[in-house]
């Protein structure tokens, strides 16, 4: 499987024209031969929904979003969802055109500059899911921090966890990079090595709401082993080829996930839940 991976800088409020750098890139993936295209949360809205006056968010049905996937090949794209009088910070993976499946953003981080709660809901579910390619997880930025989900994702049978983000650090437009581009790089090959499955984090770049995302998207393996990097601070776009196979042979050769003890863990936070009441 050859996987692109669309680190791109995504225009504030301007749905079609993200759209059409969407399609734009996924033809010029195709033409590279490339399976899947993972683009940057929410690529089709820009990340600061809180300065965009109008409403921009989307069904997760709407001819727009489909449209970034239209071209042949399996894409994943972010955005605002609109889901009765909810809005929800959500990933669509599309298959011959379509939504197959939809993650809605579980933990929205609300500190510092980030306001997630204050435009997002909460998602409730987290599933690995089948697709053409193989049985995939979605892990939309914040949620690859918290430990319980990628541990989650692969004991629902994924071997493919994929991480679109928009991490941003400092001020724009000369942020320097520090600890949070470290700090992904440990997280990703953690979840990698130790969950044993391909991690998939695609980045986006640009300026916006006073802070600069970096960039950095990159493909671990499940050694642990960077096989694909993207640059810091500029698009590119990133080719890996991923052979699912090494999973199940590094699953074999040292069988972490062999005894994961679900009613074990299912008791003790049951305990920790009566404690906390």
């Amino acid at each position: 499987m050859r996987i692109a991976l669309a680190q791109i800088e995504s225009t504030l409020g301007d749905v079609e024209e993200n759209v059409n750098r969407a399609r734009a890139v996924v033809a010029d993936a195709r033409e590279q031969s490339a399976d899947l295209v993972v683009f940057p949360e929410l690529s089709l809205t820009g990340y600061a929904i809180g300065a965009i006056e109008a409403d921009i968010a989307l069904r997760a049905d709407d001819a727009r979003v489909a449209a970034a996937g239209s071209d042949g090949a399996a894409v994943v794209v972010g955005f605002p969802e609109r889901r009765g009088a909810r809005v929800f910070n959500s990933a669509a993976y599309l298959e011959n055109g379509a939504p197959l499946h939809v993650q809605r953003k579980l933990h929205l981080p609300t500190y510092d500059r980030f306001e997630e709660h204050k435009h997002f809901s909460a998602g409730d579910a987290l599933r690995a899911f089948d697709t053409a390619l193989g049985r995939f997880a979605l892990l939309i930025c914040f949620d690859a921090w918290q430990p319980t989900l990628p541990f989650l994702a692969v004991h629902d049978g994924a071997e493919l966890l994929l991480v679109p983000s928009c991490s941003a650090q400092g001020a724009a437009p000369d942020a320097v990079l520090g600890e949070i581009e470290r700090d992904w790089r440990l997280l990703l090959e953690y979840h990698a090595r130790f969950l044993q499955a391909y991690v998939v984090f695609v980045n986006r770049v640009g300026h916006e709401a006073n802070v600069t995302f970096w960039g950095g998207s990159a493909v671990i393996d499940p050694w642990g082993r960077t096989i694909a990097q993207g640059p810091s601070l500029e698009p590119a776009l990133v080719l890996a080829d991923l052979d699912l196979d090494a999973v199940r042979r590094r699953r074999r050769e040292v069988p972490l996930l062999k005894e994961p003890r679900l009613e074990l863990v299912r008791r003790e936070l049951g305990r920790l839940l009566e404690a906390d009441r």
